[in-house]
């Protein structure tokens, strides 16, 4: 009977490992996995009182059993709110009316003042009697699962989507499960104990069963999916402005390229028709759209009266199994074409009289073609190559490289700890230091050799006819003029070194096949994993 606490927690590790390693994780998934690492360490403190002796640590395994448990009802019902959508609970006096009442049971669980929340049995805590704290502790319990299925009940009275109602009734079915094991754990173990024999595991068993149905929603339902679609990461760095909507057109994310012109914020309630003012008939009919066909997709290009932006407005549905469960606006600005375009039409009128005007204008139009062409293939901060265009070029390299047996190497670079460099300094610190290790980088290299941006601070080089010696060579001396530069920061007298960890390629035998991005990548990891600011040398 001592081990059946400890099975369960190994069986709840084992499917927090299952989820770390099967699912791409997300900032909902970090969430739960926190909360399901606090529900393994109910059943190990269980375990853990009974094996030992000592009332003193009894005591504080009994403690860290019922403080874990405090936060995981806390965050349960948190939890339910993020998965179900309900955003609007999350206001700062609920939060404030839920946790401190929790917080104040948690601090009498801690303090045991007067023995008010636990007593030892005949000097021993593996039984044990409880006090007027410890009930206090049960009543916000039941009060917190209480609210959880008031939140799931307004979901599933909201929701029209079958999807979005099956994951909810998961984690009805999960809630149900601890609770009821809980509500049997205190009734037969607590209320009952005189008159039965204790039955141990009761509330780890319910904490199982609601993994287990959390595990089966994220691994078959895709419950994450929606987050996943408006990725914070990848929105803002898009220039276009994007907004995500809900079926019940409730902003779900909204990224910073519209934050400065638009107040809305994820939770509020969203409305076209504050953002489309006007009686034209082209406002009227994208309103009919979007009203009575949301699943076709409208647009529409109005000057905004009050930010006195162009805009290209469209409004997409976002389907998931041919029903529509959201929507996605974007928004963008076009009112620098609109002054392109004004501005030609005007240069036309005047060059129908002047045609040297028009000699002129050509002439700048494809000095633009060439900045642009230029701009598709470098990156915007370095200066150097991007990575589409090394792809391309290298797709070509290696076919010719094969039919000649010209020997080439690959180097796949990245800035040591570079995010420390962000956090301490900030991003435009990160950027000096980012083009400055460029600089030093691009001394290093020939001619003929392709220097580009792999993304964020890894970078990659080919290197085209060299042998294995002399590609080595040249990874140490770049690895050596990297290390050895100083970056000045102005306003700070003292200057930013970074290291960098490479992964060299060298392809000499051109009978084997493999993908070499994958290959040089790995030698990269590797690098890493030995301790980085070194060279991990590759052969093919």
């Amino acid at each position: 009977m001592v081990w059946i606490d400890l099975i369960l927690f190994f069986i709840l590790f084992a499917l927090f490992v299952y989820v770390f390693v099967s699912v791409t994780i997300t900032k909902l998934h970090k969430v739960y996995l926190a909360f399901h690492f606090s529900m393994m360490l109910w059943p190990f403190c269980q375990f853990a009182i009974k094996t030992t002796d000592d009332p003193i640590f009894q005591l504080f395994y009994v403690k860290a059993a019922f403080v874990d448990g405090a936060f995981l009802s806390i965050g349960w019902m948190f939890f339910t709110i993020l998965l179900t959508g309900q955003i609007q609970f999350l206001k700062k006096r609920v939060i404030l009316l839920l946790s401190v009442p929790i917080a104040l049971a948690s601090l009498g669980l801690i303090l045991n003042p007067f023995g008010w929340f636990v007593q030892p049995v005949n000097g021993s805590y593996v039984q044990r009697t409880y006090g007027p704290i410890f009930w206090f502790y049960i009543a916000v319990i039941v009060i917190h699962v209480i609210v959880s299925l008031y939140v799931i009940t307004v979901s599933l009275i909201h929701s029209k989507v079958p999807r979005v109602k099956t994951q909810i009734m998961l984690v009805l079915k999960g809630l149900l499960s601890a609770a009821v094991c809980i509500m049997l754990d205190v009734l037969l173990n607590v209320v009952l104990d005189r008159y039965l024999p204790v039955i141990p595991g009761m509330t780890s068993l319910g904490m199982l069963l609601s993994a287990i149905f959390f595990v089966i929603s994220i691994d078959q339902d895709k419950v994450f999916d929606i987050v996943t679609i408006a990725h914070r990461d990848v929105m803002d760095t898009i220039a276009l402005g994007i907004l995500v909507l809900d079926d019940n057109e409730t902003v779900l994310e909204i990224n910073q390229a519209l934050v400065p012109h638009f107040s809305l914020h994820v939770g509020d309630r969203f409305s076209i028709e504050n953002i489309l003012q006007g009686e034209s008939i082209s406002v009227k009919e994208f309103l009919q759209a979007y009203r009575e066909r949301p699943l076709v997709t409208s647009e529409i290009e109005v000057l905004h009266p009050t930010i006195k932006r162009y805009l290209h407005i469209q409004a997409a549905p976002i389907l998931v199994s041919r029903e529509r469960v959201g929507r996605i606006i974007t928004f963008q600005d076009t009112s620098e074409l609109q002054g392109l375009i004004e501005e030609t039409h005007n240069q036309n009128m005047i060059l129908q009289e002047r045609n040297q005007a028009l000699i002129e204008v050509q002439k700048k139009l494809f000095h633009t073609n060439r900045q642009l062409k230029q701009m598709a293939i470098t990156d915007s901060l370095t200066g150097c190559y991007n990575r589409h265009y090394l792809t391309q070029q290298l797709e070509t390299e290696v076919v010719k490289n094969r039919k000649l047996h010209n020997p080439f190497a690959l180097i796949l670079l990245d800035i040591d700890y570079f995010k420390q460099v962000n956090d301490t300094y900030g991003h435009l610190v990160g950027d000096e230091v980012i083009c400055s290790t460029v600089e030093v980088i691009k001394r290093c290299l020939r001619k003929t050799d392709i220097f580009a941006r792999y993304g964020g601070e890894e970078f990659i080089i080919y290197l085209p006819h060299i042998g294995e010696s002399q590609a080595l060579h040249t990874a140490e001396q770049i690895k050596t003029s990297v290390e050895a530069n100083q970056v000045m920061i102005a306003n700070d007298g003292q200057p930013i070194s970074v290291t960098i960890s490479m992964g060299l390629l060298t392809i000499n035998d051109f009978s084997v096949e493999s993908d070499l991005l994958e290959a040089v990548d790995k030698a990269l990891y590797q690098a890493k994993h030995e301790g980085r600011n070194r060279i991990v040398h590759w052969k093919r």
